[in-house]
């Protein structure tokens, strides 16, 4: 399953950052692949909806620590720690 939420998260922000899914390494930033706070926001959005999770995320506060968005290896371990959660 952990594979399948990297592969599907990864899908999503390569989706916001119109580029490939293989050009989204988990140690890039949202910044380096040039999502923007408009993107960030649809990206959290998409990931509610793929995996029926509630994002504790914070528009007004990004940086928030309730769901780390350093990298998109942070967003794949918050991902499936809400996944895990949720079960």
């Amino acid at each position: 399953m952990a594979e399948n939420v990297a592969t599907k998260v990864r899908e999503i922000i390569a989706e916001q950052a119109m580029v490939e899914p293989c050009e989204v390494a988990l140690d890039a930033t949202l910044e380096s692949l040039g999502v923007d706070s408009l993107g960030l926001v649809e990206t959290v959005f998409a990931i509610e909806e793929a995996f029926d999770v509630h994002v504790p995320f914070n528009a007004n506060d990004p940086e928030s620590k309730s769901f780390d968005i350093s990298s998109v290896a942070s967003i794949v371990k918050a991902v499936e720690a809400l996944i895990a959660e949720a079960k």
